[in-house]
């Protein structure tokens, strides 16, 4: 018998137990996803053991008894044999191990992501670890690290440089001109899985720019990250895709405008390019990669947002249409000229509802759950659990907070930030409170409170200052909200 490690799963080992978990965090859904997800486990230091032995490659059971056996050298080997032959099959009734009479069978076994309703594959009649109970694993790595913040999420920016010019970009376009060298992206990567972080984003500026942008890729692969990529996707090449589809825990965001070119190509400037991307997205769905589409909306497509999100449910795509337009993080303003205006904001919820049942319920959901917010909650996941590095180094709450530099990583290690900078421990100890306007407004529970929109658009980048033009979106939500609730 062989067994292997689901490919569709992320594993740490801790030293005195071990972490493995899914991908739904991080990946994408299809607009038919069920929710079947296998979940997360925390296992022993001797379940660490045996877990750590195991590959996306298939191995014997003989092989696998071998090597464990070296850890546990006063275990009889049939012992040791049994023993590993009960754990991985309990797993791989959890969905997080594969098993196969031949190797060719265990590979076989491991049904990836795919778009071809007639190969997809979902876990049924599985059991579903820690699914609902997600507190649970979160209060042992509370206990287990006093409470110490872990960082699990890295967006890296390997690249400033793009082959676009969009009208509401957050990076000045006259800045985009650096590239981070290959070596200090494997240095990020290393140090990133010696922190047992899960997840990597990967974006620029443009990162198929990066000439060793494949190699990018497989580094990730090879320390089994999670990885999110954000690219127009105008330049993607055979290259790419192959690494790409060898990857199950990749996932790529691109954006559509507009299916109109002449609209979409307005807004990035770059004639064409409408056509590559969709043209792009297509080979993505071919070669079973999940992709999912960013339309933001503004004033330029406004009118016409919705033919992208018709054209996706085609594909089975998810399309995120959001009208958040984030300001230049040089505090300038200069791209949110393209913002759509608030009366257009209550047409926009308004269609959501009508077009999506579950739009209302989910607004209800996130009311509820802010209603049940204290005054001492974070405020959100940057220098929580999560954090970006640029291309030069820089290492910045979150992307589109460049004017904001917590350290830079060719002198100070990533974990060294993490733990040591004042900037990090004044951010990490901000709190609701620290908002006293806020707490007091009647629109608190339809509001997503955000240090960034406010810093990027304050003359002195102060993220306490709040940006007005959120409060009125909030307003806005809620009337809408109990207008259509009470229908």
């Amino acid at each position: 018998m062989y067994y292997k490690q689901s490919s569709n799963v992320i594993y740490r080992d801790y030293g005195s137990f071990g972490y493995i978990t899914d991908n739904r965090n991080f990946g994408y859904k299809l607009t038919t996803d069920d929710e079947s997800y296998i979940g997360d486990k925390i296992v022993s230091e001797s379940g660490a053991v045996f877990l750590s032995e195991l590959s996306r490659s298939p191995q014997s059971i003989e092989c696998l008894t071998e090597k464990i056996c070296k850890r546990f050298l006063d275990v009889d080997y049939e012992i040791i044999k049994k023993d590993a032959i009960e754990f991985y099959s309990m797993l791989e009734n959890e969905g997080f191990v594969i098993s196969g009479d031949t190797f060719e069978k265990c590979n076989k076994n491991d049904a990836g992501f795919s778009y071809k309703k007639n190969k997809y594959k979902r876990l049924k009649n599985t059991h579903i670890i820690n699914k609902g109970m997600e507190n649970t694993t979160q209060a042992f790595f509370d206990k287990y690290f006093n409470n110490e913040p872990q960082l699990t999420s890295i967006h890296v920016e390997i690249t400033s440089r793009c082959n676009e010019r969009c009208i509401h970009c957050y990076i000045p376009h006259e800045n985009k001109t650096e590239i981070m060298s290959t070596q200090m992206f494997y240095d990020i990567i290393k140090q990133a899985r010696e922190m047992k972080v899960l997840h990597v984003t990967i974006s620029g500026g443009e990162p198929m720019t990066h000439n060793d942008f494949v190699k990018i890729l497989r580094i990730c692969d090879e320390y089994n990250f999670s990885v999110n990529v954000l690219s127009n996707l105008t330049i993607l090449n055979d290259d790419i895709v192959k690494e790409m589809k060898h990857n199950h825990l990749l996932c790529v965001q691109t954006s559509i405008y507009s299916m109109d070119s002449h609209i979409h190509d307005s807004i990035t400037q770059k004639k064409g390019s409408l056509d590559k991307t969709i043209a792009s997205i297509l080979t993505l769905i071919e070669n079973d990669i999940p992709v999912q589409i960013s339309c933001p909306i503004m004033k330029q497509n406004i009118d016409c947002y919705l033919d992208v999100v018709k054209w996706a449910r085609l594909y089975n795509l998810n399309v995120n249409s959001d009208y958040v337009i984030i300001g230049c993080y040089d505090y300038s303003a200069r791209n949110v000229d393209c913002r759509v205006e608030l009366n257009d904001i209550r047409k926009i919820i308004n269609q959501r509802i009508d077009m999506d049942y579950k739009y209302l319920s989910s607004l209800e959901k996130e009311y509820n759950k802010k209603r049940d917010m204290r005054v001492d909650d974070y405020i959100c996941s940057v220098c929580n659990s999560s954090i970006c590095i640029s291309e030069t180094g820089n290492v910045y709450p979150c992307a589109g907070w460049q004017g904001y530099t917590l350290g830079n990583i060719k002198n100070t290690k990533l974990k060294d930030i993490w733990k040591h900078s004042e900037k990090v421990n004044y951010l990490r100890n901000l709190r609701r409170r620290d908002f006293p306007k806020c707490l007091s407004c009647t629109e608190k529970e339809f509001c997503t409170m955000c240090m960034v929109r406010n810093a990027n658009e304050h003359p002195q980048g102060d993220p306490l200052e709040l940006n007005n033009y959120f409060c009125d979106i909030a307003k806005i939500n809620k009337e809408v909200y109990f207008n259509r609730k009470h229908i």
